[in-house]
């Protein structure tokens, strides 16, 4: 048959109706070949062979009968296009490459794509295609996944909207029916299941729930035992997650030196691997890997040395959760811009200290001063806008009980700022300054700190206990820094966080840290963040640490504790 394919002249004595049909296709053939030898392009060689044969006729007669066959036949139109648009596009990027060079293209093609892209041709890789495109093709080794009943077989109408897929030459045909199409997903199957000459692998899900996922009816053709595999796998099947487990291996010090030389050498082999002039495992390059490359240091300190360090009540709380986000947000002026939740805060802040400061103000005062600033803040959507205003109506209600039931309490400034030098160990002396959302004084005549919050969630009461905040304010109190607007006063009777977004009893939820007492060694638990933060500052080691707050952090893309460009070690 070879031979008489690649030799026109080979059958021409014989005029038996079994050799008519391969001495046409070997001259069609053979004029070909002459038109490619004289410099034709492989877009052209394509065209002579499609209507040189009887197949365009015998599509079109499959279009006109409708039905199954049709949309057979409407795929293989697809395909035949997409081969056209490929060879032209080959010539677009690189004029007259050759056929061998376009039939390799196209052999190593995956997945068609509509892309003037360069695409290299492949060799020793794992090829994914759909059941339809491994028909006549074969490996040592095939895996058919996802087998789900639902999925496969597929017994949803997969007709056109206007359903020209039944148009016939008699008018309307019948479409399949459910047998039709069971057997159909059936012969698929078949199709992709003795694509495999050594080793098949079939898989699906088995979900405990009834209404879950499950195997599909086709796995019983297979006549062979089922063998379950519980609980997740060690690790994500995937390249990242094969590049992760190699790093975890490598740097592992209780494994064996043979076990981490292994690994190591994976590791090189894969970060040496390149797809298209790109590396194909880029976080197998060590030098791309977190932790490292030796720190840099500054000639310029972040603070001067000869000067105390200057720290605020929200400074030291940032520092404490994030020394890397602190640095960035507030030392390298990558904040983000105000938002609209900072802005709804602001106004019912400004509202409580005005109620506070004059007697005479009911909650209907503070909601008609709402009504003229509320469309000064900026909303994303005027839906949003009405949502924080019945928000802001409730906090309204929620601080004026608060406000009014104050029992055994005494207002006696709100707004009040601060500013006091205190002294910590290793003749450090830190700079606190701010401001207080209000002072109360208590029935034995201390002072205690209120901090108003607007956020929707509380901190639990063991945050709340150490919180530095909180902690800060009483410190304040104790270094007299309140004495100008409170009276000399040097003792704090405790701080507590008013909720004015969440209900508590009778009204906003209210959060107290008790009076804070010193540890052994004297030492309050702020004094003790304190140093933390001083020498966190004075070190310049900003490390990223996971809190609370990652999850609307403005520097989540650049973090090394939340890269997602693949799992993390």
């Amino acid at each position: 048959m070879r031979l008489s394919l690649a030799d026109p002249a080979f059958l021409a004595g014989f005029d038996d109706p079994l050799v008519r049909k391969p001495n046409r296709l070997a001259r069609l053939l053979a004029r070909t070949h002459e038109q490619l030898g004289a410099g034709g392009a492989a877009e052209e060689a394509l065209w002579s062979l499609w209507v040189g044969t009887s197949w365009p006729r015998r599509l079109r007669a499959q279009v006109d009968r409708g039905s199954g066959s049709a949309r057979s036949a409407h795929r293989d139109l697809d395909a035949i296009c997409a081969l056209f648009e490929v060879a032209a596009r080959g010539e677009e990027k690189q004029d007259h490459r050759g056929a061998l060079v376009f039939l390799d293209e196209v052999e190593a093609q995956q997945i068609p794509a509509d892309t003037l892209a360069e695409r290299g041709v492949r060799g020793e890789s794992v090829r994914l295609l759909t059941a339809h495109r491994s028909k006549g093709l074969e490996w040592r080794m095939v895996v058919v996944a996802g087998v789900q009943e639902g999925g496969w077989p597929d017994l949803r109408r997969r007709g056109s909207l206007l359903q020209t897929d039944r148009l016939g030459c008699d008018g309307l045909v019948e479409p399949l029916g459910s047998a039709a199409m069971l057997a159909e997903e059936r012969r698929l199957f078949y199709v992709a299941v003795t694509r495999a000459r050594e080793r098949l692998v079939v898989t699906a899900v088995a979900s405990a729930e009834a209404d879950g996922d499950q195997p599909s009816r086709l796995l019983d053709d297979l006549g062979l035992p089922v063998v379950s595999r519980h609980g997740r796998p060690p690790r994500l099947m995937s390249l990242p997650g094969l590049v992760a487990e190699l790093r975890r291996v490598a740097s592992d010090v209780h494994a064996s030196s043979a076990m981490r030389r292994s690994a190591a050498a994976r590791l090189a082999a894969l970060a040496a691997e390149t797809v298209g002039g790109q590396p194909m495992a880029p976080s197998a390059d060590p030098a791309g890997w977190w932790g490292l490359r030796e720190r840099t240091n500054s000639p310029t300190p972040v603070r001067p040395d000869d000067l105390p360090l200057h720290l605020s009540a929200s400074g030291l709380s940032s520092i404490l959760d994030c020394p890397l986000r602190w640095f960035l947000a507030r030392e390298a002026a990558g904040e983000s811009a105000r938002t609209s939740s900072l802005g709804f805060g602001s106004v019912i802040h400004a509202l409580a200290d005005h109620m506070g400061r004059d007697t005479a103000v009911d909650a209907r005062q503070l909601r008609l001063l709402l009504d003229s600033i509320w469309d000064q803040l900026d909303f994303d959507s005027p839906w949003i806008a009405a949502r924080e205003r019945v928000e802001a109506d409730k906090a309204i209600d929620r601080f004026v009980k608060w406000h009014e039931g104050r029992d055994g309490r005494t207002y006696v400034a709100s707004e009040v700022p601060f500013r006091v030098d205190v002294g910590l160990e290793e003749s450090e002396t830190v700079t606190l300054s701010g401001k207080v959302d209000r002072v109360e004084r208590d029935s034995e005549g201390r002072l205690v700190v209120v901090d108003l919050k607007t956020s929707k969630k509380a901190p639990t009461a063991a945050a709340v206990a150490v919180d530095p905040q909180l902690g800060l304010y009483q410190l304040v109190v104790a270094n007299g820094a309140l004495a100008k607007a409170c009276g000399d006063v040097g003792v704090s009777g405790g701080a507590e966080l008013v909720q004015l977004r969440l209900d508590g009893a009778g009204g906003p939820k209210i959060q107290v840290q008790a009076p804070q007492a010193p540890d052994d060694d004297g030492r309050k638990p702020v004094e003790v963040q304190l140093s933390t933060a001083a020498q966190v500052i004075r070190s310049e080691r900003f490390d990223a640490t996971v809190n609370g707050h990652c999850a609307m952090c403005d520097f989540a893309q650049m973090c090394p504790t939340r890269r997602r460009a693949g799992t993390v070690v």
